[in-house]
């Protein structure tokens, strides 16, 4: 194999002028600072972003910021009941219907009172009609064409006071007061109905942390429970299958804790929808569920619900508007008159005087009065038959309060009991749940010592977390109880 030794000293020199030159480049120019490419963006980061205005939906959000600012750094915001219900009452579309009826009622009834007043008008009207032909004048006939109008051109400029005087008003309006009675007893319905809804809400998210913890609790104490009988099995004291019933009794549990989990989450979205505007779950609930909570006495209860239950008002409020409908529909039999008083212009020109040949003046100022009476003859049956309608209505809003009446007996005496019975059975499962858990840690020492069998390990276990969830469900039943009683009083017993 030849080598080219002219070659490799050609490109030796060539490498060597190459260094000489960058080297001389060097020193002549400054040098620049290395590129931090730490620092350096990327092109989507260098590029300033496009300014937008701000959607919709983006300034209804920032409103309700404001409206309800967050927690700062992120902390869940800490509710009371009391703050959950005014939330409630502010963001449910049930509850803000109620009150915008009771609104309308109301201006129903000013309405109505207003068209018992009388009422003041300014009327200005213009009218062009063709003159009748001279011939026709000098016959003695109108000058004009249309014999109702007075004038080829003629101006009416009056005010005009009206009054109508009829028993069917005065009955509209007390009818109206009566709605607006309805109404509001129904504003009270729906007021507590809310009460209702969010102790209902409020409180299943308690149990629902609570039954969490619990859940837990159990699946920890399954994991251990397989572990140990593991350990055991390796060191000859128990068999196989007692390791086998722990493993299935583990993954038991673990069922159980995904399904508290997702009760949880179900609980706080039903409760986040009713008391924020928008979707917000950050947040956490500060009352105790188990806190003391005193039943008030049965007699206090019955006196209160039968002085402010709202639907016993609601029922009478019916009865008196349907008895002021039969007594409108009765005005239909009887006559009614209508005053009218004008005062203004109505005169071939608009001005406040007319000048006649020889320079006198007349004022075009003037009134009239017009009285009618209206007398009612015959209309096909058509006032009887509404008639009749109004005493059907009046008949069943009678049988419809009669109901109301016997319900709020029956209602007091069942809701009290609830609670009472709640009460009652609340203490009793506090105990159970205590027992349970020390059952459990009395049977794990046996078994560790081989006086129990895997079986009663496993009872105890379901024992345990049965009894615990019983105690959170006594303890939203007598919440809600209580929550139950109170849309008969009005009254919601607090700790």
């Amino acid at each position: 194999m030849q080598i080219d030794c002219i070659g490799i000293f050609r490109a030796k020199l060539m490498c060597q002028t190459f260094a000489l030159l960058v080297l001389a480049a060097s020193t002549a120019y400054p040098q620049t600072k290395p590129l931090d490419l730490s620092a350096a963006k990327t092109p989507m980061q260098e590029q300033p972003a496009p300014t937008q205005e701000p959607s919709t939906a983006a300034v209804e959000a920032s409103r309700s910021t404001q409206q309800n600012p967050a927690p700062a750094n992120g902390a869940p915001l800490r509710l009371t009941f009391k703050d959950a219900l005014e939330r409630a009452r502010k963001y449910s579309p049930m509850f803000t219907a109620a009150v915008a009826n009771a609104a309308v009622a109301r201006a129903d009834s000013v309405i109505a009172r207003a068209a018992l007043l009388p009422s003041v008008n300014y009327e200005n009207t213009y009218t062009k009609t063709k003159a009748a032909s001279p011939a026709a004048v000098a016959a003695g006939r109108p000058p004009v064409v249309f014999i109702a109008n007075n004038a080829p051109d003629e101006y009416f400029s009056q005010g005009n006071a009206h009054e109508v005087l009829d028993v069917a008003g005065f009955s509209a309006w007390r009818r109206a007061n009566a709605a607006a009675a309805v109404a509001k007893a129904q504003l009270e319905i729906a007021k507590r109905g809310l009460v209702f809804t969010l102790a209902q809400n409020y409180f299943k998210v308690s149990a629902a942390q609570s039954k969490l913890e619990i859940a837990q609790k159990t699946a920890e104490e399954g994991d251990r429970f397989f572990k140990l009988t593991q350990d055991l099995e390796s060191g000859g004291e128990v068999a196989h299958s007692d390791v086998i019933k722990a493993e299935l009794q583990m993954q038991e549990r673990k069922r159980q804790l995904q399904e508290a989990q997702l009760a949880l989450l179900n609980a706080r979205l039903d409760l986040a929808v009713l008391i924020f505007p928008d979707f917000n779950q950050n947040f956490e609930i500060a009352d105790d569920l188990h806190a003391a909570v005193p039943l008030p006495l049965f007699e206090s209860v019955q006196q209160a619900a039968a002085r402010d239950n709202p639907d016993l008002m609601a029922a009478l409020a019916s009865v008196q508007q349907a008895g002021f409908d039969v007594s409108g529909a009765r005005a239909g039999y009887l006559p009614g008159l209508t005053l009218d008083y004008f005062y203004g212009i109505d005169s071939e020109r608009l001005a406040l005087h007319s000048t006649f040949p020889g320079g006198q003046h007349d004022s075009n100022l003037g009134y009239s009065v017009v009285a009618s009476l209206n007398i009612p003859i015959w209309n096909w049956g058509a006032t009887q038959q509404k008639l009749r309608q109004a005493n059907l209505k009046q008949a069943q809003a009678k049988r419809e309060l009669s109901l109301a009446q016997r319900k709020l007996l029956a209602e007091t005496q069942s809701l009290y009991a609830e609670a009472s019975t709640t009460l009652n059975e609340l203490e009793g499962l506090h105990r159970s749940a205590e027992l349970a858990a020390e059952s459990l840690r009395l049977i794990n020492l046996r078994y560790r010592n081989g006086e129990a069998t895997v079986l009663e390990v496993v009872d105890a276990q379901t024992t345990f977390s049965t009894a615990n969830s019983a105690y959170q469900d006594g303890a939203v039943r007598y919440r809600v109880a209580l929550a139950s009683l109170q849309t008969l009083t009005g009254v919601l017993p607090t700790p």
